[in-house]
């Protein structure tokens, strides 16, 4: 990286550009700040009455509207009817009545919540499982035909608890039990949706056999808000061509020099590629096709981007710490690279087992049965333990790139003053850069806590800010104005080297290339763990 800008740039310079990234950076957190990310409503189902003999063939019940299906309020109304559990269905109508879906929510997201009753002679055994018989149908059309959308079989294991005592007297009250996944589609190409859901009981087979009395079936919807939508589109438009314009000029520079890329330089460049895989905003398509891969393929392009990112701090700790013949190759890096690459494939293979089979049968949850969790627990430890190992690693890295710094430190007084200024910049500007990193790091963790533990968002006066938009929106524009920094400061410096930019002395050197081998092998030796000693100052060049 020798010859780079952040070699050259003096410190005024360099805190006038943190200065515009930093105004960058707050915008980027009140951009989203205004706009709630998320937005949940409550359904209550209404209980259908199908009385056909045959219910294998379909028919959509109306919760509402002209063609609404033949209700009853409650179970007991069921009774002196004569309606059987099986000719009960709960019908769910998204959205709400006078109301529409739209593009701009982009997935749809439904949480179970049972009402069960508590009764001496039909409690809910240990470990009960309660198997659903769902279809799920849209239209776009109000007065249209309802087309089937999925059909399964959805079974969920109950979590309740009763706090009273189980007497009679305390029949009638509810249990508590835990929300259960539902459903969830990564796009919402429909106006409405309707939801079939029955609760079929055979008691040879054991089905649906001590759940208790389920007397109501409500749902939680939550979807993207259609503002933030706009808000995240818009932001995703802009960066792209911010990050590949700074990405093809940092390329360009690379490749005008006369010697071959270094690692670091092809890493940086990596890095920058994987940013633009990430911000191009193809969910532009999104609003006018219904791409239900586009949770999945957003995962994959944070994944990517993450493991980059994790590699690169690797590299550039090692780059700056390892001796010459080590240097510049990725095998060199196979124990801390090793551990990303392991953690990612399980990630992506925990992915692919929940979200990808969701292409198919958006009712599916991994959670749901006793191997799927074990399965899930497996993938989510395996990465937990290669994310712990990669960390020992960087944190090695880093105080050890830090102690051999200090090393070096000591001999600087001994040096020219030209020497000792290029060390001293060197020192300041990898310092700078990893503090820079580390703050970055941190501001992602902090905000991601506050994200989980507050209301979703805080009140200055009049003023509501939405922490969990704020914290999507900023995070986001953060590390594109990491990597933009990256790659704009780590570019090769087009300023003659004949000269030293921060104070006007002259360099030991009369030729550009001279000049960069000069710089080269200062920075090769500063940040090399050789056991050689400095060059003696009246041997270097005259100087």
């Amino acid at each position: 990286m020798a010859g780079a800008i952040i070699e050259n740039m003096s410190t005024k310079k360099l805190c006038i550009v943190g200065g515009i990234l930093l105004v960058f950076q707050i915008i980027a957190f009140l951009v989203g700040g205004l706009i709630g990310p998320t937005t949940a409503v409550s359904y209550m189902s209404v209980k259908c009455v199908d009385a056909r003999k045959n219910h294998h063939k379909t028919k959509w019940l109306m919760p509402w509207g002209p063609n609404q299906c033949d209700k009853i309020r409650d179970i007991e109304e069921a009774i002196p009817r004569e309606i059987e559990a099986n000719d009960i269905v709960f019908s769910v109508h998204i959205p709400l009545p006078s109301m529409e879906m739209s593009p701009w929510f982009q997935f749809m997201l439904l949480i179970l919540q049972l009402d069960i009753a508590f009764k001496l002679n039909n409690q809910i055994r240990e470990n009960a499982e309660v198997s659903m018989d769902v279809s799920l149908a849209y239209r776009d059309d109000a007065f249209g035909e309802w087309t089937e959308m999925a059909h399964e079989r959805v079974p969920r294991k109950l979590k309740c608890t009763f706090t009273s005592p189980k007497t009679p007297e305390h029949e009638g009250r509810y249990y508590e039990c835990d929300v259960l996944p539902f459903m969830e589609i990564g796009s919402v190409a429909h106006k409405f949706y309707l939801l079939n859901i029955r609760l079929p009981v055979n008691e040879k087979k054991k089905i649906n056999v001590g759940i208790g009395e389920i007397k109501d079936i409500r749902l939680v919807g939550i979807h993207q808000n259609g503002g933030f939508t706009k808000v995240w589109f818009a932001m995703k438009t802009f960066l792209t061509p911010s990050i590949f314009i700074i990405m093809v000029w940092y390329w360009r520079r690379i490749t005008m020099m006369s010697r071959p890329p270094v690692l670091l330089e092809k890493v940086i460049f990596a890095l920058g590629i994987s940013m633009t895989f990430i911000n191009i905003p193809v969910e532009w398509f999104s609003i006018g096709f219904d791409w239900t891969w586009m949770l999945l393929f957003g995962d994959i392009r944070q994944g990517i981007f993450y493991a980059m990112l994790l590699s690169f701090w690797i590299i550039f700790c090692g780059e700056h710490m390892m001796d010459q013949h080590e240097r510049n190759h990725i095998a060199g890096y196979w124990k801390q690279v090793g551990p990303i690459a392991v953690g990612s494939f399980c990630l992506f293979i925990f992915d692919m087992c929940e979200r990808g089979v969701q292409l198919t049968n958006p009712f599916y949850s991994i959670w749901t049965t006793d191997v799927g969790t074990e399965l899930a627990m497996a993938f989510i430890i395996v990465a937990g333990i290669c994310l712990c190992l990669y960390f020992l690693f960087l944190c090695f890295m880093v105080f050890q790139v830090f102690r051999n710094i200090s090393g070096k430190q000591s001999s600087l007084p001994a040096m020219s003053k030209v020497r000792r200024l290029h060390y001293e910049g060197l020192i300041f500007r990898f310092k700078f850069l990893m503090l820079i990193t580390l703050a970055c790091a941190a501001m992602t963790v902090i905000f991601f806590i506050v994200s989980q533990v507050t209301e979703g968002h805080w009140k200055w006066g009049g003023v509501t800010v939405q922490v969990n938009s704020a914290f999507f929106t900023g995070i986001y524009g953060m590390w594109n104005l990491y990597v933009f920094a990256l790659m704009f400061l780590y570019a090769p410096s087009h300023k003659n080297y004949g000269e030293d930019q921060s104070n006007g002395m002259p360099l030991p050197c009369k030729s550009r290339e001279d000049c960069a081998l000069f710089v080269s092998e200062l920075y090769q030796e500063l940040f090399s763990t050789s056991k050689y000693s400095f060059i003696n100052d009246n041997a270097a060049s005259g100087i």
